[in-house]
């Protein structure tokens, strides 16, 4: 089996796939208006989907994390999810949401194939969420964690995205909150995009401050599993959950990068804030194109750069996260 290695060494076994560019949500840091749609944009089919799939599977992926902008709206998700866990080689199916269907929904997702949930829940405070995201759904989506917990699933996360003078002092409400839930919540450092440098610079935070009150309360810092996402994972004898941060200004944070994407439009990105996208979707039309496809694949990791330009102000083509998945 052919395998994805970088010239920097680095190997990758995980695809985040993104179903749909579309949101319901108007998150403050991310898509303050709404979505707008680019005039009539035909996302992946099941069809272009599966090809996808069996492509980087073929090249030793094992691990797909479905991602949107939010991908409960798309009607046909539990179709989706049965056809990746169908592919030869995928082992782990994870989803990325917002959370605000999944009373209703999570457990037809399980049924089709999931196997972990990850879900935006940025306060514990429903006044400070519906402020934060637009909509008021703190309750929906709080009880469609608790649901989730309780079918099965390898692994269940939430993800907080950390945002000065807005929720930054909840990191106790949340050490309560995982004191008796098996559940990982993950504070992500805010960055920069192509449209939030105004509220970038107003509200971003350095996770370290946060791993630092970790360490001063007796957390401990857990190995990281070489399909694992980006967090750092903190776990404490007298708490059942655990503590995760990504902090993608932190020194050789794109040292252990271990994932790809692809767009919903079918460009493969080889990073999250990258110049330029690599277009498969015209091999995706037929079965006959596979060779094709895993080749044009395999020959583009060349182009991986060794790290984002974060740092120097660069964000890419990227206009916000809702494009792409994050």
């Amino acid at each position: 089996m052919q395998t994805l290695t970088d010239p920097q060494g680095r190997s990758f076994l995980y695809l985040r796939l993104s179903l749909t560019e579309a949101c319901n949500y108007r998150c403050s840091y991310c898509l303050p208006d709404g979505y707008v749609a680019d005039g009539k944009p035909k996302f992946l089919a099941l069809d272009e989907i599966r090809r996808l799939v069996l492509a980087f599977s073929t090249l030793g992926m094992s691990k797909i994390r479905l991602t949107g902008g939010e991908p409960s709206l798309r009607k046909d998700l539990p179709g989706i999810i049965q056809t990746v866990a169908a592919v030869p080689g995928i082992k782990k199916i994870a989803l990325t949401t917002n959370g605000c269907r999944l009373p209703h929904l999570v457990e037809s997702w399980r049924e089709s194939g999931l196997t972990a949930l990850s879900v935006s829940l940025d306060s514990l405070n429903g006044t400070r969420f519906l402020a934060i995201t637009g909509h008021n759904r703190f309750a929906e989506v709080v009880a469609g964690i608790d649901k989730a917990l309780t079918l099965g699933f390898d692994a269940v996360k939430i993800n907080v995205v950390l945002l000065r003078d807005r929720n930054d002092d909840e990191l106790p409400a949340w050490l309560e909150y995982v004191r008796e839930r098996e559940v990982s919540v993950r504070f992500i450092e805010l960055m920069r995009t192509g449209e939030n440098r105004a509220y970038f610079e107003r509200h971003h935070l350095r996770a370290n401050l946060i791993e630092q009150q970790l360490h001063e309360g007796g957390w401990s810092l857990l190995p990281r599993a070489a399909d694992a996402g980006p967090a750092c994972e903190y776990a404490h004898q007298d708490y059942h959950g655990r503590i995760g941060i990504i902090a993608p200004y932190a020194k050789d944070f794109c040292a252990g990068c271990n994932r790809l994407r692809v767009t919903a439009r079918g460009d493969l990105r080889l990073c999250l804030f990258g110049d330029f996208g690599i277009p498969l979707r015209q091999l995706l039309q037929s079965d006959a194109d596979q060779d094709p496809l895993v080749s044009r694949i395999a020959t583009q990791l060349g182009l991986k750069a060794a790290g984002h330009g974060l740092h120097q102000g660069l964000t890419g083509i990227t206009p916000h996260l809702a494009s792409i998945g994050g």
